[in-house]
């Protein structure tokens, strides 16, 4: 697992902005040349793509997550979240393998301008043993630093995809994280490993969230770390004020531990078995899964084969959001905090490791685009999906995703390839990279991304015929 030195966002992102561009027309892509099935509805309707939308093959693992996201905006101090079996904990001990995603937003103190809110993840032994805790992956990243020593993400403006070419590009601490992840990279305010002793609460990170100097007095953090234990433990995330400089002392938050005060959440559900519109509130729990493995084949086949239709498939479907495919990818909770969400509503931390064994069956050499899209998700069906003709509204997707086997310069099976996506409601995906197969030639392509925390479900993972050009006429023997 690399590390890297703190620092605050790369200067190069500054001049990268200057390309993001106000709401303008889509371009027509390559793989829609000619190819019929897209039709817009009306002059300012929807685009609509006929195709086929297909479940997503695969599932969840099972490993534990505790899921730190309620509140998001931390208002008060006390506990966020806690396994401990004193109240407020939810009573339930890690033992090897499992994760941690916490993501919160602090406003400041309306009689302070320089307030910092501390979070710390502490851990216990479950037993009278010691642990050894390691990390396995993880990063953290704040939106704004307020010293060269914070590891920062801001809300830059980015065009819709940048292809990352050894510098690690991120708009927002989520996409920061995620992007980290994906590398194999890791903040340096994380430590590798934990001896922690049995009776007291051992401090493992310990983040500042500062606003001063900050305009308006708003910053968030964003913290995954996937872990083993070497025997039961407890952990708990917990919140206070403090200064900037100084961090609480480990019996601070012991006491504050001790204390059983608990943070005040935010947004009540709405109850699982309700109707139409859902609240989904947010999760503080502990969540089954954390990465969803799949390979997408035809039915019935090892193979995915090439054909002259797009095929989609959802990306974090949820409830009232699965394009009416009936999937729903949501981890559910082994329990949760009363009050809160009662599943993982769109896997923010889940990591998707999804392989499509790609096959050109027919006489002709054939061309497939892959793209990340974000389509309208009430106008969309398992028949046909619907976009915007503009690329204005809302971003749902902030991110970043690898693929591995797109074509390079020879048309050859390329490496991982990582690329930023900045994808706004409806908007049709830019083209990540294209597959070219020769008559019976096979070829297996990768494709990971971490769902971060600074997006909005569902996407799709799409593969687009591309139209081939015909030789001109003078070019025939």
């Amino acid at each position: 697992m690399k590390c890297f030195a703190r620092a605050p966002m790369l200067v190069m992102l500054a001049s990268l902005a200057a390309f993001s561009a106000a709401p303008s027309t889509l371009q027509p892509k390559a793989w829609a040349q000619g190819q019929g099935p897209t039709t817009q509805a009306a002059e300012t309707g929807p685009v609509i793509r006929s195709q086929e939308v297909r479940r997503l093959p695969g599932g969840l693992d099972q490993v534990l997550v505790l899921n730190d996201n309620n509140p998001e905006l931390i208002s008060g101090e006390g506990i966020l979240v806690s396994t401990f079996p004193e109240s407020p904990g939810l009573n339930l001990a890690f033992n090897g393998r499992f994760d941690l995603f916490s993501h919160h937003v602090y406003a400041g103190m309306p009689d302070r301008l320089d307030s910092t809110l501390w979070l710390a993840v502490v851990a216990q032994p479950a037993s009278d043993q010691s642990v050894t805790l390691e990390l396995l992956g993880g990063s953290t990243s704040l939106s704004q630093a307020v010293s060269s020593q914070q590891t920062a993400s801001p809300f830059l403006p980015l065009p819709s995809l940048i292809e990352e070419r050894g510098t690690p590009i991120a708009a927002g601490p989520g996409s920061r994280v995620a992007g980290d992840l994906l590398r194999g990279d890791s903040a340096a305010e994380l430590s590798r490993q934990w001896k922690i002793q049995p009776g007291r609460a051992t401090p493992l990170v310990l983040l500042p969230i500062p606003v001063a100097g900050l305009d308006p007095l708003l910053n968030g953090r964003n913290l995954q770390m996937r872990l083993h234990s070497s025997g039961p433990v407890h952990v708990a995330t917990l919140a206070t004020y403090g200064d900037g400089r100084h961090a609480p002392s480990a019996a601070d938050w012991q006491a504050l531990l001790n204390s059983g005060k608990q943070s005040p959440k935010e947004h009540k559900p709405t109850p699982r078995s309700s109707r139409g519109r859902i609240i989904y509130s947010r999760v503080s729990g502990i969540q089954i899964g954390s990465t969803w493995q799949a390979e997408l084949t035809d039915p019935g086949s090892k193979h995915l084969d090439l054909s002259a239709t797009a095929i989609s498939w959802p990306i974090s479907s949820l409830a009232n959001g699965d394009l009416r495919t009936g999937q729903i990818q949501t981890a559910e909770l082994e329990v949760f905090d009363p009050g809160t969400a009662w599943a993982a509503h769109g896997n923010y931390g889940v990591e998707y490791d999804l392989t499509l064994p790609l096959r050109n069956p027919s006489a002709q050499k054939r061309k497939v685009a892959i793209a990340l899209e974000s389509p309208d998700k009430n106008s969309s069906t398992t028949q046909q999906l619907a976009f915007k003709r503009t690329s204005g509204g809302p971003v749902m997707f902030r991110g970043p995703i690898e693929v591995t086997g797109l074509d390079d310069e020879q048309e050859q099976g390329s490496g991982p390839r990582r690329f930023h996506l900045v994808l706004r409601r409806g908007q049709q995906g830019p083209e990540l990279g294209q597959v070219s197969l020769d008559p019976g030639e096979s070829r297996r392509v990768q494709v990971r991304l971490v769902y971060p925390a600074d997006a909005t479900p569902p996407q799709v993972l799409s593969l687009l015929p591309v139209k081939q050009s015909s030789p001109e006429s003078g070019d025939r023997p």
